[in-house]
């Protein structure tokens, strides 16, 4: 693996030199099976060990280091420290929100691919100086226009949801890849150690569930911590690490002797990646019964902030997304709800409840990061896993589509009042400055410092990444 002063191995394979085979001097009796640590750490007094240290400092100063967390340098100055992930499950509609195709009314009834062509329910008009163009369904939104960077040419390999979320999550369609925060966090660590580098504020799951932030291959402690945001309460998000019975210092003076003994038990084995994980994630949970209560407690904010978010689960999940990265988190993703909600297979309309529930919310954590002298540091993503049809599904709906949607980006070292891209008249193909997810990924490992082709990891016999074998920064939106 390479990696900004990181090369991990992962594998563990034990010694070809000790076996599990029967002593011919003693029958019946087992040679004891030893990893190459325990035969280093036997061999010398144990000067063998030391070598075996030395090296794995060399190879890996994160697995050398006592918290792999620990905030790390970049591949080059960073635009950006922070990233806030909206996630929209389901797959809005470009057509109908960010990307207006006045040729769908013109062509309306006509067969396409997939159905009939049916132009929007909803108005577009254009917003702010860059007069970017967005429908009616974000009022809110709309006075934050000069902010965006709107990408209207965006595309993926699938429009079914389990393989497209996976796509958008961690650059692959397979549950086998470690996703964007985890590549994150491994890259550059976390600047509060009270508190998870990554987590992950969805109200339930999505149709992959916990595949979606998870580490894969990555160390453990780089998977991401998920709180179900349907009800943000300091007991309730962290009421199981919470120990009600023993105090702090007690509880203090009983973790550091199971640590060490967890530590004294790693020691004697060659690599031991869930024993590893399981020792920071104690740690973090330790500290997380001071820091994160204080983090989650929505009731510190003044009444004029949490009217300024309004009300339901997304927009605690974009308050609480903005406090955390106030502290230091490296990345929160905001999922919009339970399940797919943007699935609007039979009335598009329905979108016109879910930017209804979100749309304030959005545009305040905007306007609040901006405000704190924050948005320029943290970078705002906001889309789904793909777009839906320019074609009706039925009478009224849209079937999912990836041949060309819309997502935005915001702060964080992109250009504002920017539209990037474009897809054809009636929105079925990105024919102008195409992205693909690749792309996407690449360009947000570019903003915050990490060449996308040097943050790899070293499993199963060879170099992984984010990208894979693809992606290329999108220059052409950077500030």
């Amino acid at each position: 693996m390479r990696h900004p002063g990181n090369s991990l191995q992962t594998t563990s394979a034990r010694s070809p030199l000790v076996t599990n085979s029967r002593s011919s001097d003693a029958p019946g009796d087992l040679v004891p099976t030893w990893t190459r640590r325990e035969l280093l750490a036997r061999s010398g007094v144990g000067f063998g060990l030391l070598g075996l240290s030395s090296l794995l400092a060399q190879e890996s100063p994160a697995a050398a280091s006592a918290d792999p967390m620990a905030p790390r340098q970049p591949h080059f100055a960073p635009r950006a420290k922070h990233v806030i992930f909206l996630f929209m499950n389901g797959g809005p509609s470009h057509v109908d929100t960010f990307d207006p195709k006045p040729a769908l009314k013109t062509h309306e009834g006509q067969p396409g691919k997939g159905g009939k062509y049916m132009p929007s329910p909803f108005r577009f008009a254009r917003h702010g100086q860059s007069g970017i163009e967005m429908s009616e369904l974000f009022p809110h939104l709309a006075t934050c226009a000069d902010e965006l960077c709107v990408l209207r040419s965006m595309h993926t390999t699938t429009p079914n949801h389990e393989p497209g979320l996976l796509m958008m999550n961690s650059g692959a369609q397979q549950p086998i890849r470690p996703c964007l925060g985890s590549w994150l966090t491994y890259g550059l660590g976390t600047e509060n150690q009270n508190l998870p580098g990554f987590v992950v504020l969805c109200p339930g799951k999505p149709v992959v569930g916990p595949a979606l932030w998870g580490n894969s291959f990555l160390p453990g402690v780089y998977q991401g911590t998920h709180i179900n945001n349907s009800k943000v309460d300091p007991d309730s998000v962290i009421g199981h690490v919470r120990n009600r019975h023993v105090g702090p210092d007690s509880q203090r003076r009983l973790l550091d002797a199971m640590q060490a003994l967890n530590r004294r038990h790693l020691e004697q084995r060659e690599r031991d990646e869930q024993l590893e994980a399981r020792i920071q994630s104690l740690e973090i949970a330790y500290r997380m019964q001071f820091e994160a209560r204080e983090a989650f407690d929505m009731s510190r904010e003044t009444q004029a902030t949490r009217d300024q978010y309004g009300p339901g689960e997304f927009a605690a999940g974009c308050l609480v997304a903005r406090r955390l990265v106030e502290r230091g988190v490296r990345m929160v993703q905001v999922y919009y709800g339970n399940g797919q909600p943007w699935d609007a297979h039979g009335d598009i309309m329905d979108h016109k409840r879910d930017a209804g529930k979100s749309d304030q919310a959005i545009a305040a954590l905007i306007k609040d990061l901006k405000q704190r002298g924050l948005l320029d540091q943290t970078l705002i993503v906001w889309g789904g896993e793909f777009g839906r049809t320019p074609t009706a599904q039925g009478s009224k709906g849209r079937n999912h589509h990836h041949t060309g949607f819309s997502m935005w980006l915001c702060g964080g070292g992109v250009k504002r009042g920017l539209v990037h891209g474009a897809t054809d008249e009636l929105g079925v193909d990105a024919v102008e400055n195409r992205m693909d997810v690749h792309d996407l990924h690449a360009t947000i490992l570019h903003l915050l410092g990490l060449d996308h082709t040097k943050l790899t990891y070293r499993y199963s016999g060879r170099d992984f990444r984010l990208t894979d074998v693809h992606g290329h920064v999108v220059t052409d939106i950077l500030a």
